[in-house]
């Protein structure tokens, strides 16, 4: 659309949103003694929306709000209490996905080449739901243009490099004192497809011991969740990276369905959200709760 401007350096330094972003793209916060070799993340869940964004977009913010795991963060951070960080996105998911690979950019969206490899054949790309997604849930188109690829570039060194540096980070840190480092990445699933309660994601076996993958199924039905395995999520990209049992590294994703505890229409918690974290907070307890030693690869399997 004419008269439109991509994010300049001014709005950059100066004030507003974005710059606010820019300095903080994410929030980690720590427990005030670290307990367990846990770590929370909600990639997802960010709901600050720079205002050059919406005004490059074709649709209205209660539309693109329903790409938001919204208030996966809160369901989750009673994990704090228990002794794990959590490090949650405050940028929106329609803004930019850090839960996909870096090649995962549509170079039909932009108005000149990128300066980095894509992957145009990835599945996630041709549904429009790459780095920067091209469409929101209900398949509408987000833009009313097509983007620069400077956009494109500050998006990625702004928001996904430090994103997954502070990750790769909060995981090394937490494996010099553990031993071990486990990564639960937090989602949440639309409802329409019918989908149960959880659906835990680890890549069908290669981000997370099948040991820590039973624990957590337990601790979510001890709560009355009903639960799945890896249908239909298996995980993304955040357990692709960090999950290798074999030098103990896991990731294990978590789906919560939001008809569970929020307006999926509105995008609001609904009167049952303080209950599903309730649950959620008891199931996380459980699941913190498992002996790290239990997780070891075998030693020939390190070897």
């Amino acid at each position: 659309m004419p008269g439109i401007p991509p994010f300049s350096d001014k709005e950059l330094r100066h004030g507003g949103v974005l710059a606010d972003l820019t300095r903080t793209p994410f929030r980690i916060r720590r427990p005030s003694k670290l307990l367990t070799p846990f770590i929370v993340a909600s990639p997802h869940s960010g709901r600050v929306y720079p205002k050059n964004f919406l005004s490059l977009s074709r649709l209205s913010l209660d539309v693109l709000r329903r790409s938001e795991d919204a208030f996966v963060d809160e369901l989750f951070s009673p994990a704090l209490e228990l002794g794990a960080p959590m490090v949650a996105a405050l940028f929106p998911r329609a803004y930019l996905d850090v839960n996909r690979a870096p090649t995962e950019f549509d170079a039909g969206m932009f108005d000149g080449p990128l300066p980095f490899p894509v992957d145009a054949a990835s599945p996630r790309v041709q549904a429009g739901l790459g780095v920067i997604p091209r469409i929101v849930r209900e398949g509408s188109e987000i833009y009313a243009r097509k983007l620069t690829s400077a956009e494109a570039v500050a998006r990625f060194s702004m928001f996904y490099r430090p994103y997954h540096a502070a990750l790769s980070k909060l995981i090394e840190e937490t494996a010099a004192q553990f031993g071990l480092a486990i990564v639960i990445d937090c989602h949440s699933m639309p409802s329409a497809a019918a989908v149960p309660d959880i659906v835990l994601g680890d890549r069908h076996g290669a981000s997370a011991s099948p040991l820590l993958v039973r624990a957590a199924e337990d601790a979510f039905e001890r709560q009355g969740f009903s639960v799945a395995r890896n249908v239909p999520y298996a995980g993304g990209y955040t357990t692709q990276l960090h999950g290798n049992p074999h030098r103990n590294r896991h990731a294990l994703q978590i789906e919560i369905n939001r008809s569970l505890y929020m307006d999926e229409e509105a995008v609001r918690p609904n009167a049952s959200f303080t209950a599903v974290r309730t649950r959620l907070e008891a199931a996380m307890r459980d699941l913190l709760a498992i002996e790290p030693l239990r997780l070891a690869p075998p030693r020939h399997a390190a070897e």
